[in-house]
């Protein structure tokens, strides 16, 4: 059995374009399917957003569980 990880997954120098995975996907699989996409970009061949690397994941991976999670802020 897979344990389920939340990875915050950061392709820019943008904070804010940051997004959090939850997933029973390792690192290691999650940054195969990745990189080439977010090294086509920096090449200025293709552009993504975070809905296609996602798309591209669960493509990969139609077993696997990915979910986007977005948390919840509150301030004091």
């Amino acid at each position: 059995m897979r344990t389920i990880e939340v990875f915050r997954v950061n392709t820019t120098a943008y904070e804010e374009e940051d997004f959090f995975l939850l997933t029973d996907l390792t690192e290691q699989e999650i940054a195969e399917v990745l990189t080439p996409i977010v090294e086509l970009e920096r090449n200025e061949i293709q552009e993504y957003d975070n809905d296609d690397l996602v798309e591209n994941l669960e493509l990969a991976y139609p077993s696997a569980f990915i979910k986007v999670h977005e948390f919840k802020r509150i301030e004091i």
